[in-house]
This record gives structure tokens, C-alpha cells and sequence, in this order.
């Protein structure tokens, strides 16, 4: 991980990835971070191509979420990022409205997806706020998407869920993250099917190597 800006990729092909962490608690040492890990795991596990990451453990403030968000879009240079944390209803719950504070578009169905995901193991997901967004610079362009707190939530918003045999019964946000990265001028994002099978038209698959 480096913070020297901008992250230079080593190949053409190479994700920049940043992640956000939203917790009053874990940004002040109350208790560790599992989101971060979480998702640092999990992409480790589901990219063929490991990606480069920047992370961030910040407090649930609006201001200092989007000055986060800004800085890994347009000083880093990430093509990707990840939140955890702050999409409920608590007062202190402000990373949806931060992420829109730094959007120039929205992306509902990613939100729209990862309750329904989530409505299949509690109720509760109708309070989740999630929400994801693209933002774009002249040069450059980022889609940003909130994710659930908790490290279980998280792999099953992105994987989707399964039927006994191992085929996707409700498919997970992060199958059509690679395709929307292809759209808005990003790397050409590759992952392993066992994890999460990654969709993209004919038209736009790379013939194999």
C-alpha cells in the first residue's frame, strides 16, 4: 500500500482500489477494524490480477468522508472504491450522503441489489442506505460503491447467494463491477468464477490470452 499519489499500475490491466472504512469506534482505536480486512480478503480471493490498495479508517463525518473520497478518485487515481460502515439509519450513518456529495452520477442498481441480496438473511436490510455512484474527472472516471459494516454482509452483498449445488441463485454487485469499469475507461477487471463470475456481453470479452 503506498501514499504517494498518483498510483502508477505495474500493468495496464492493474486495479487501483481504494477502501474506506466509516467507524467513530475503529478511527479511534475503541476497537480493530474488520471491514478493511474484510474486504482486502476478499478481492485477494476473487481478482485473477492482484490489485493495487489504498485504504483509509476514517470517523463517521460527512466532510471528512468525501474529502476521502475525492482524494482516492482524484489524487490516487483509483478506478474502484469500496466503503464499509455508515449506511444505516443512525444519526452518525452519513456515508450514503458524503458518497453523493462527490457523485456526478448515480448508480441505483447497485444499492437496489445488495438489499435484496441482504433481505434473504434479515429483515433489517430494508434500513441498509446503501448506495453507489461514478465520479468523473476529465481525465479520469471511478465508481464508488457503499457497502454493508459487517464482514459477513460484505461477501454475501458481493458474491450473491447459492443453492446447494453451488449455482448463483441471486447474483452478487460485484458481477457486474468488471463491465462497469470497461465502461468508464477503467482496467479490464478479470475474476475467478468459483467467487464471483463476472458478466460481460459477447461483444466486450477479451478472447483468451
Amino acid at each position: 500500500m503506498s501514499d504517494s499519489f498518483p498510483l502508477r499500475r505495474s500493468h495496464p490491466d492493474e486495479l487501483i482500489v481504494g477502501l474506506v472504512s466509516v467507524s467513530d469506534r475503529a478511527s479511534s482505536g475503541v476497537y480493530q477494524d474488520q471491514g478493511i480486512p474484510a474486504l482486502s480478503d476478499w478481492l485477494a480471493s476473487a481478482l485473477t490480477r492482484p490489485p493495487q490498495v489504498v485504504t483509509r479508517l476514517i470517523p463517521d463525518e460527512r466532510e471528512g468522508i468525501a474529502a476521502a473520497l475525492r482524494e482516492l478518485v482524484d489524487e490516487a487515481r483509483c478506478d474502484l472504491v469500496l466503503t464499509t460502515g455508515g449506511t444505516g439509519p443512525a444519526r452518525r450513518d452519513v456515508t450514503p450522503e458524503a458518497t453523493l456529495d462527490v457523485a456526478t452520477r448515480e448508480m441505483p442498481g447497485f444499492g437496489e441489489q445488495m438489499r435484496q441480496v441482504s433481505l434473504a438473511f434479515v429483515p433489517t436490510a430494508i434500513l441498509s442506505r446503501q448506495v453507489a455512484v461514478i465520479r468523473e474527472l476529465p481525465d479520469h472516471a471511478a465508481l464508488i460503491i457503499n457497502l454493508p459494516g459487517q464482514p459477513k454482509a460484505i461477501q454475501e452483498t458481493l458474491e450473491g447467494l447459492r443453492d446447494a449445488d453451488g449455482s448463483v441463485r441471486v447474483p452478487g454487485v460485484f458481477a457486474a463491477v468488471p463491465y462497469c469499469l470497461d465502461l468508464i475507461g477503467g482496467p479490464y477487471v478479470e475474476t475467478r468464477e468459483a467467487v464471483v463470475k463476472a458478466f460481460r456481453p459477447k461483444s466486450a470479452r477479451r478472447s483468451p490470452a
